[in-house]
């Protein structure tokens, strides 16, 4: 893993990708930093770091768009799957080379709490927790990238679907506020639900006879449900689709200065999902 590790990171530095994604992400914090700290005189760099979140949304597809993409489009992964190491060590190589470019804008952003508490009266413990915070958030960005990778030789179509992904997730509040809020919604939505975790149960065992049972069981799960809820089976799907909230995490860190432990632990939960798929999905690839 080390050696993979090593590997990885060097490609960032001996090309653009690893400078132009520090350089960009540097910028912008920098400049909601003025704005936010600066001029506005707010006491909280933590506050700064979470406007900063849509460019997150951009720059880290750049950062991991060729994580896998570039070595299938090469034929590279070939040979990199015969080394002396285990699938789960050539993706965690390579997810955490990632997040050490990742990790390298929020060393610098580590300094501006400094520069707070130099000219005011701030708070290290909200902001350096407000960081902390943003260190899971690029582990859960980045490992949904590195994900998406995996799935296709296009660097291009990695970037532009990790970019749609991510800003779901971004958006991901406002997307579900426009859920009617009516039964037949609830009802409606859990069904959706259920169809997208058969399929994906279907895609990964080509099985008809589970994604059959899997249905069945939803299908189940769903009347219960509403059998036990009634009409408050739209307030039940409200409440599970509130779980998935990226932003309201930062927003607890960022705005209500609370440390949100459930919040980081479903960040830190859900990256370990996404890293797991991607093992599951080169592994299969390396058996065929």
């Amino acid at each position: 893993m080390t050696a993979v590790y090593k590997r990885e990171l060097r490609s960032y530095f001996n090309s653009m990708i690893g400078y132009v994604f520090v350089a960009v992400v540097a910028v912008f914090t920098g400049l909601y930093f003025t704005l936010v700290n600066l001029i506005s005189g707010f006491p909280y760099f933590a506050a700064a770091l979470s406007s900063t979140v849509v460019i997150f949304v951009f720059a880290v597809p750049v950062l991991t768009m060729k994580s896998m993409a570039e070595e299938r489009k090469m034929k590279t992964d070939q040979m990199l799957l015969t080394y002396p190491v285990s699938t789960t060590g050539i993706i965690m190589g390579k997810y955490l080379a990632m997040m050490t470019v990742f990790a390298v804008p929020m060393l610098i952003g580590c300094l501006f709490p400094i520069v707070i508490n130099m000219a005011g009266n701030g708070s290290y413990l909200i902001d350096y927790c407000g960081i902390f915070s943003f260190i899971c958030l690029g582990c859960l960005f980045v490992s949904v990238g590195m994900f998406i990778s995996a799935q296709t030789e296009s660097q291009i179509i990695a970037a532009v679907g990790s970019m749609g992904v991510l800003l779901v997730m971004y958006l991901w509040d406002s997307l579900i506020a426009k859920i009617p809020q009516t039964t037949v919604a609830g009802i409606a939505g859990f069904a959706v639900i259920a169809a997208v975790l058969v399929f994906f149960i279907y895609a990964g065992t080509k099985s008809s006879g589970a994604a059959i049972i899997s249905a069945c069981v939803f299908a189940v799960a769903i009347a219960v449900t509403y059998a036990v809820t009634g009409s408050g089976i739209i307030d039940t799907l409200m409440n599970f689709l509130g779980i998935f909230s990226i932003y309201s995490v930062i927003n607890n860190f960022g705005s209500y200065y609370v440390f949100d432990l459930r919040g980081i632990l479903y960040l830190l939960s859900m990256s370990g999902l996404f890293v797991f798929l991607t093992i599951q999905s080169v592994q299969k690839r390396r058996w065929n």
